[in-house]
């Protein structure tokens, strides 16, 4: 990998860096308790040292590893109870969010929802599960930002890789859930559309659903 010196090349490094080990993370071909080095790292990603520990200083602030002197890397695993929360949190801040349009979506704001939905359509049809997982989160964000709250939006950012890890290993163990998943979306957008508030408990009973689906 050719890329010229200087603070810029420095830069496009560490995030090249951050975006290649988030993405083994994410698939897991770095499974949860792998015990990694930098040595190891320097020589797959064929970088030098700097940019590597910059891109795992953002992993461990992420959650993503841990970083220890005697132990070297460890792939942090999320524990249940986090799981949980997390969909909790989502549950409840996505009924809001749905609550907060409700009879306030525009055309424009209907045609994107109705483009990812059919995108998504095509992924369930080759049972692509990672496209399908960007897919899903694009819609539920989507809906969020029509809202127009950046708080809202910006915790559920910030859990956007927590959440896509969770659902490739869940889509994994059976990649024709990515069916059901998909038509609780259309039930979700149908309703909206037609400004009927039982949208809001689909919602609710579609990310409770995926929570314990995690756990069969």
């Amino acid at each position: 990998m050719a890329v010229s010196k200087g603070s810029g090349a420095s830069l496009l490094l560490k995030d090249i860096a951050y975006d290649q080990i988030k993405e083994r993370i994410l698939d897991e071909r770095f499974e949860p308790g792998r015990f990694l080095s930098e040595r190891e790292l320097i020589e797959l990603l064929e970088m030098s040292k700097t940019p590597i520990k910059s891109a795992l200083t953002r992993l461990e602030a992420e959650g993503f590893v841990t970083v220890s002197s005697k132990q070297g890397i460890i792939i942090n695993d999320l524990a249940i109870n986090r799981i949980i929360d997390i969909y909790d949190l989502r549950t409840a801040l996505e009924t809001f969010n749905l609550q907060s349009i409700l009879g306030k979506l525009n055309e424009e704001q209907s045609q994107l929802l109705l483009d990812n939905l059919r995108e998504t359509e095509e992924i369930v049809k080759r049972l692509d599960v990672k496209a399908f997982g960007k897919a899903d989160h694009e819609f539920h964000l989507l809906i969020c930002q029509f809202t127009g709250n950046q708080e809202i939006y910006r915790v559920l950012l910030n859990y956007q890789d927590h959440l896509l890890r969770i659902t490739l290993r869940h889509l994994r163990k059976d990649p024709h859930r990515m069916v059901g998943f998909w038509q609780d979306h259309v039930a979700i957008y149908d309703l909206l559309k037609q400004s009927d508030e039982a949208c809001i408990n689909k919602m609710r009973d579609h990310l409770q659903h995926s929570k314990s689906k995690l756990f069969e």
